[in-house]
């Protein structure tokens, strides 16, 4: 029952490495170096992670803000990514060019290379970074860029709207906590209070070569705040670089499944908008995820109706890309006894929703069947599982909490943390008979992360790897708008909402 970290948790860094920690505003642009922005940033200027131009149409930048995309491709066409090139203010200024592409150097890129190229759609007016020729020696003088956070909430305080840069040094191997000699840098104070931040990701470690600078390493991530930080040796990967700018290395893009209408919820959950026969379009639009993904998570049983919670929710289009943004207002219902499931309610209509092109989804006033086919779409784990109900589970304990009549997959089905509160879907594409919550990590019995089933005679079984769905009917009553000259308390009254 773990909440998972999506999209933007994803954005910022490996483990959040903060703006350029002890820096100074740049008193004067780098026309090389810029900023990736994308329209799911959380930032209002758009700011995700640092970028370098290396080649008229190509921007180096680390691998995981590469590969932190919808469906978690290494290689693919983006929608509404570019880059900010030359200015020192992330918002406004400089040259802003499309990216046409990205290109990821491993499906792993913290533990394999982290490191990723952006194909612009037109090449970019100014010149190019220099490579290295050669590793730079520990020692060595570096300048450090970025717009990273400059304190640790996401909060517009914390998001530094003027370029800042520092200079430090190349630090032995040794002083940065797990990281791997042969492909990477340490970069930073010894103490961590010059350094790279959140959201400094993917920015460049520059060198003096007589005139001129050269990119040594690009920030990765660090083990805490107490430390230099780790880079991306450049001159590690730059035959990688070389073959990729030439077309010599063109990998093909990777299939995308089809995520449409799969949303986020504060980054902690997946989710999607429903609605009931009854709903009018009128009506303020609901959105469905798992108790445990309210921030203040119910305690065994309590049940939380009409609460008025503010979380911001993003919805994704076919490839998984932003549709559409909008906040919680309150959860209409909440609880993770005898069922985890929760209803948001939004602050636009469906007809609002439905104008920017959203998907919205059916709730089903029946259960699926042990054998029916449902298809998970999750945006937290950026895929679209093909899933069989084996079977419904009387009771199913976890924690301290018990789900009644809840669905267990079949042994192929293999929604991961981040994919609490995705829609269990009909092969219609549009029918909603669940909604997933949880799976048996390690086979341990009844604790967190792992449920055991209890059969009703009370007998205990644990099925280590299964994940599990939990029914949604008892939600229809909420989602419903009431007749004409019927009261809501009435219809409230339904199990579920009363």
């Amino acid at each position: 029952m773990t909440t998972s970290f999506a999209a933007l948790a994803a954005i910022s860094s490996v483990t959040p490495a903060s703006a350029i920690r002890g820096g100074v505003e740049a008193p004067a642009p780098y026309p090389f170096s810029g900023s990736l922005q994308r329209p799911d940033s959380p930032r209002q200027d758009g700011h995700t992670c640092g970028v370098t131009l290396v080649a008229p149409s190509w921007a180096v930048t680390a691998g995981h803000c590469t590969k932190n995309n919808p469906s978690g491709a290494q290689v693919g066409r983006p929608k509404n990514w570019t880059v900010r090139l030359g200015t020192t203010d992330a918002g406004s200024g400089g040259e802003v060019v499309a990216v046409e592409r990205f290109i990821t150097y491993s499906p792993h890129p913290v533990h394999e290379g982290d490191i990723g190229l952006l194909k612009l759609k037109k090449p970019a007016r100014t010149k190019p970074v220099a490579l290295p020729d050669a590793r730079p020696a520990e020692g060595t003088k570096t300048r450090i860029l970025g717009w990273g956070m400059t304190c640790g909430q996401r909060l517009p305080e914390c998001y530094p709207q003027k370029l800042r840069e520092a200079d430090t040094v190349i630090q032995p191997a040794q002083d940065c906590e797990g990281m791997y000699a042969d492909r990477e840098l340490c970069i930073g104070a010894l103490d961590g209070s010059v350094a790279a931040t959140n959201m400094d990701s993917g920015g460049p470690g520059l060198v003096r070569d007589g005139d001129r600078w050269v990119m040594a390493g690009i920030v990765s991530g660090a083990q805490g705040d107490t430390q230099p930080v780790m880079y991306t040796d450049v001159h590690h990967f730059k035959g990688w670089i070389n073959d990729v700018v030439t077309g010599k290395l063109n990998p093909p893009d990777d299939p995308v499944p089809n995520l449409e209408g799969s949303a986020s919820l504060a980054g902690r959950c997946s989710a999607s908008v429903v609605r009931a026969d009854r709903t009018r379009l009128s009506d303020p639009a609901l959105l469905l995820t798992n108790g445990h993904c309210v921030p203040e998570r119910p305690a065994p049983g309590q049940t939380l109706k009409e609460v008025a919670i503010e979380v911001p929710v993003t919805i994704g289009d076919r490839q998984g890309y932003l549709q559409a943004k909008a906040k919680t207002t309150h959860v209409v219902y909440a609880t993770m006894s005898g069922t985890d499931t929760a209803l948001y309610r939004l602050d636009q209509t469906y007809a609002q929703l439905y104008a920017k092109g959203v998907k919205i989804f059916k709730l089903a006033d029946r259960s699926a069947r042990p054998g029916e086919k449902v298809d998970i779409i999750s945006s937290g784990n950026g895929n679209r599982f093909k899933c069989t109900i084996e079977a419904v589970v009387p009771h199913l304990r976890e924690e301290g909490y018990t789900q009644d009549n809840a669905y267990r997959y079949d042994p192929e089905c293999k929604p991961s943390h981040g994919g609490s509160g995705s829609p269990l879907v009909l092969r219609d594409g549009v029918t909603v008979v669940g909604v997933h919550s949880t799976g048996n990590d390690s086979g341990e019995q009844c604790t967190a992360n792992n449920p055991c089933e209890v059969a009703a005679d009370g007998t205990v079984t644990v099925h280590q790897g299964r994940r599990y769905g939990q029914q949604i009917t008892h939600l229809v009553a909420c989602a419903r708008t009431p007749k004409p000259g019927r009261p809501q308390q009435q219809e409230a009254a339904r199990p579920g909402c009363a």
